[in-house]
């Protein structure tokens, strides 16, 4: 076994868990405002509060607007998924290894950028929740929160985003105005690798890892300017030979950060979690 790593295959692999990483890693990336290549360790979101229409007179000057600008930092951190691959184990496999390792790796971090962003969402006041830890999810909860957003003067521009967890989906599974098609219809090819629907222009995605205490779960609706991801590093791997431990460390890294932009723009949804 060569102690060597051909160049080609570092950069294949690389590709191969950056695919996957856009491919089926993380399912709320694409929900949330993006920024890209930045540098240093933390970055700026501006929030821009808004604008008032006025009258001019004949001749005079064009009212200004003066829109409020308010910063919100974004602060990035780094974060590993690595593993060992046996140089022996590789001959014995049948399998694909490198495929294996770089799909762990890539939904290891596409897993932690959903936490991420889902920690930001629930930095949110509680001034829009609705509904309670002692009923299961419902239609008036729903709605309530889709009252809550157009209250708030959310646009309503196709951007608005919903999160609820297996048993939360289900509950909306039965309610008939969300399963059938008349009313509410597959939203691909936004989403993909991931259940998702549209009703009352709200992308509507299942997740697994939404807040969970006890009995006691969130939801959320959003939409994406109310919150912010940042990327300093993309998803990145490296491959290095071990003699000491006869095999290939192979290590996946990003930095990444996510943080509350608009808390108006956010609606908790509070419930029970079903028994199964």
């Amino acid at each position: 076994m060569s102690t060597q790593v051909s160049e080609s295959f570092v950069k294949q692999f690389e590709a191969e868990v950056h695919l996957c990483y856009q491919q089926n890693g993380s399912k709320l990336r694409n929900a949330v405002r993006y920024k890209n290549g930045v540098k240093g360790s933390s970055t700026v979101f501006q929030k821009v509060g808004k604008g008032v229409a006025s009258q001019k007179a004949r001749h005079g000057l064009v009212p200004v607007m003066s829109l409020d600008h308010s910063p919100v930092e974004c602060e990035l951190q780094d974060y590993y998924a690595g593993d060992w691959v046996d140089a022996l184990d590789e001959l014995k496999l049948s399998i694909d290894e490198r495929r294996v390792i770089a799909n762990s790796g890539a939904y290891a971090l596409g897993r932690k950028t959903d936490e991420l962003i889902i920690a930001a969402l629930s930095k949110a006041g509680t001034t829009n929740d609705v509904g309670d830890y002692t009923a299961v999810m419902s239609k008036k909860d729903i709605l309530d929160a889709f009252a809550k957003l157009n209250e708030n003067d959310v646009p309503d521009d196709g951007q608005r985003f919903g999160l609820v967890g297996p048993h939360q989906w289900n509950a909306l599974l039965n309610i008939p105005e969300f399963s059938n098609s008349d009313y509410a219809g597959d939203n691909l090819p936004f989403l993909k690798g991931t259940e998702s629907r549209k009703w009352l222009g709200i992308n509507w995605i299942m997740h697994t890892g939404l807040p969970l205490t006890g009995t006691n779960r969130d939801c959320f609706i959003f939409h994406k300017t109310a919150v912010g991801h940042a990327c300093g590093q993309e998803v990145k791997s490296d491959i290095s030979w071990h003699g000491d431990h006869a095999a290939h460390f192979v290590n996946n890294m990003m930095s990444q950060g996510a943080c509350l932009i608009d808390e108006t723009g956010v609606v908790r949804i509070k419930c029970k979690e079903a028994s199964i």
